[in-house]
């Protein structure tokens, strides 16, 4: 026999429902080959609210595209009796390859530091972990300049009002992905913040490869690099015969 639930404990149960992002994407797949010039990805999704009570205050969003993390050395070049030397460099453990971030205000508005910091929202809070004795002053100068270099190449990017948010329920925003991006695992991380705290996420996984020639090149490079590096060397000088002998006749 079902037992009874009062009715006071089931207002209580529903008002405890937790509030759920529903996300998709407009592919989770990019295929990376010589025509590759960049991609239009699309990030969209609904709120669903408990008992579907839809809140009267409008819904922030950031969505943060990222991957694949890898060590990162920065070096910095001076010149010593006349030749330009390195002279100084820092490692860091963790850089994204790619890192995109839309969110529907600047983020300075969406939530204090500590939180946008917790959820990496921005690329000043990417946790970028230096692995350097170096001063304070040294690591962030060096980490500037990383994060410059990769905001110039499209790598680090953020869209301020970039998230379009329709009747407090869906959403929809759309992160270039530049031609330059590297091959690997990538995720779409979705945040739903209500008065500067995070209520709800998502996360979808995407899949950037090489395909056709180019993958095959990429596997074999991976796979078989002694007997990739041998047919390479074979090549050059290949070519390098030809060239000669073309320069010869003429």
């Amino acid at each position: 026999m079902r037992a009874a639930i009062p009715i006071g404990l089931w207002l209580v149960l529903g008002a405890a429902s937790p509030t759920v992002l529903i996300t998709d994407l407009s592919q989770s797949r990019i295929d990376i080959n010589t025509r590759f010039k960049g991609a239009d990805l699309l990030v969209f999704g609904a709120i669903q609210y408990p008992a579907g009570a839809v809140p009267d205050a409008p819904a922030d969003i950031a969505v943060v595209v990222r991957g694949p993390a890898a060590p990162v050395t920065v070096r910095k070049k001076a010149r010593v009796a006349g030749i330009w030397l390195n002279t100084d460099a820092v490692r860091f453990e963790s850089v994204p390859g790619f890192y995109a971030v839309a969110t529907t205000r600047p983020i300075d508005d969406l939530a204090d530091d500590r939180t946008t910091a917790i959820y990496e929202i921005g690329v000043g809070n990417l946790q970028l972990s230096p692995a350097s004795a170096a001063a304070t002053e040294t690591v962030q100068a060096f980490e500037a300049g990383l994060i410059a270099a990769k905001r110039t190449a499209g790598l680090f990017v953020e869209s301020p009002d970039g998230v379009l948010v329709t009747r407090n329920v869906l959403y929809s925003a759309r992160i270039a992905i530049p031609a330059a991006v590297p091959v690997g695992d990538y995720a779409a991380e979705i945040h739903l913040i209500r008065k500067g705290r995070v209520i709800a996420s998502s996360s979808t996984p995407i899949a950037i490869g090489k395909s056709g020639f180019e993958r095959w090149v990429y596997l074999m490079a991976q796979q078989h690099s002694l007997a990739y590096g041998m047919v390479a060397v074979a090549a050059a000088l290949a070519a390098g015969g030809i060239a000669s002998a073309v320069t010869r006749r003429r």
